[in-house]
């Protein structure tokens, strides 16, 4: 029946909603609002503007992960900046966020958000050529 699609869905919207409730107020405001400022800092030279925009990617995902999945379009582009990324900071990142992401997997509790750090521990190796899409 379309009644049960639709509580469905309603119940998926509601248990983001919660989910993102809870990161922002927890991790995600600081979090988004960190990878804002360098966005910004990355933006003020024209040369930094493409690691500027990465890193708007970042901010959005990190202030309201839930509900949202990273897709990947090819390119030789994307390959050739996704590698210096990672020389010059990308490894860091998803380093960081797989440890905490395995620290919040060790309580059931934790483990819906440790998941979304592993989200954006993906995101963090390759940022170029990446998709942010609603589910």
């Amino acid at each position: 029946h379309p009644i049960f699609s639709i509580l469905i869905f309603m119940y998926i919207e509601f248990m983001s909603f919660i989910g993102n409730l809870i990161w922002f107020i927890l991790v995600g405001f600081l979090g988004g609002l960190a990878w804002l400022v360098i966005g910004l800092l990355w933006c003020i030279s024209i040369v930094g503007i493409p690691v500027g925009l990465q890193c708007f990617k970042f901010a959005s995902l990190s202030f309201f992960p839930f509900g949202k999945e990273i897709s990947y379009s090819d390119g030789a582009t994307s390959l050739i900046l996704n590698i210096l990324w990672l020389i010059f900071g990308g490894i860091e990142l998803a380093i960081t966020y797989c440890v905490v992401g395995a620290m919040l997997c060790m309580t059931i509790i934790g483990i819906p958000f440790g998941l979304q750090c592993f989200k954006i521990a993906r995101l963090a190796i390759m940022p170029f050529g990446a998709n942010i899409i609603r589910v």
